[in-house]
C-alpha cells in the first residue's frame, strides 16, 4: 500500500515530522486556524481534518484521530508508516481517577494500561508495557514549566469501553495508583513503538466521575489552549533538537 492511503489522502511531504492528534476534527481545526501560520488543509477523508502550517517558524502539523484505540490505530500507522512521520503527540480528555486530581489539571500519560487486544496482533510472549517516548515526554515536561503549568506525569488507562458496564471496573486500577482513563493512548504507543517512532499522550481532566464533577464549556477551552500550548511548544524544541 502506498499513498495516499485508504483514510488519508495527502500527498508525499504534506505532513509535518511532528502531528498532533486531538480526537475532534473541529479540535484539530481549531487548533489550526488558532495557532498555526498559514494552515493547509492536506486531509479530510471521512471528515477527518488534517492541517499543516507553521508555529514559532517550525513546520507542525495537527490531524484528528476520532474516537478509540482502532481509529487512532488507523491513523497513527498510516501516518508513522506512510507519510514519514517521526513524532505524534495525542491531546485530548481524560477523566480523573486520582484523588491528586482536579478538574483542569494536564496529565502526561507516561505508561498506558489498557484492556484493549490491541497488543494480541504482534504474538508476544508476555504482556506489553505501552510507554511514552521518553524524549517527547521530557521535552513536554520542560515546556509544561516554562509556561507555568504543572503537568502531572504517571500511569493512564486506555479503554475500549465509553458505557462500562462494570460499575466498579475503575476501583483496581485506582488501587495500582492509575490516574485518569481515556480511550486512545496505549494503542498510540504499541504503534510507536512497532514502527520505532515516537509518541505521546498530553491529557487534560474533564471530569472526575467519582465526585460527579465536570468543566463547564468555557473551562474546557481554556484549559485545553494550554494543552495544546504544550503541545506545540514541544514540536517546535523537538525540530531544534
Amino acid at each position: 500500500m502506498g499513498i495516499p492511503t485508504p483514510h488519508i489522502s495527502a500527498k508525499a511531504g504534506d505532513f509535518a515530522k511532528t502531528v498532533l492528534m486531538p480526537g475532534d476534527p473541529l479540535r484539530a481545526k481549531y487548533i489550526a486556524e488558532t495557532f498555526l501560520e498559514n494552515p493547509v488543509l492536506v486531509n479530510n477523508v471521512r471528515g477527518i481534518h488534517g492541517y499543516t502550517g507553521t508555529y514559532k517558524g517550525v513546520r507542525v502539523s495537527v490531524m484528528a484521530s476520532g474516537m478509540g484505540m482502532p481509529s487512532i490505530g488507523i491513523y497513527s500507522y498510516e501516518l508513522f508508516n506512510f507519510y514519514d512521520v517521526d513524532n505524534i503527540i495525542r491531546i485530548g480528555s481524560a477523566g480523573g481517577w486520582s484523588d491528586k486530581l482536579k478538574l483542569r489539571d494536564v496529565v502526561a500519560g507516561m505508561g498506558a494500561c489498557t484492556n484493549s487486544a490491541f497488543a494480541n496482533q504482534y504474538q508476544l510472549p508476555g504482556t506489553f508495557a505501552p510507554i511514552a517516548s521518553y524524549d517527547l515526554l521530557s521535552t513536554a515536561v520542560d515546556e509544561a514549566k516554562k509556561l507555568g503549568i504543572d503537568m502531572v506525569v504517571g500511569n493512564i488507562y486506555s479503554s475500549d469501553t465509553f458505557y462500562d458496564d462494570n460499575p466498579h471496573g475503575a476501583e483496581a486500577w485506582m488501587k495500582m495508583g492509575v490516574l485518569a482513563v481515556e480511550m486512545e493512548a496505549a494503542a498510540l504507543y504499541m504503534n510507536a513503538a512497532r514502527c520505532g517512532k515516537n509518541a505521546l499522550a498530553i491529557c487534560t481532566i474533564s471530569d472526575i466521575p467519582s465526585k460527579g464533577l465536570e468543566c463547564t464549556a468555557e473551562e474546557r477551552q481554556n484549559t485545553f489552549t494550554q494543552m495544546m500550548e504544550i503541545a506545540l511548544n514541544t514540536a517546535v524544541t523537538l525540530d531544534k533538537k
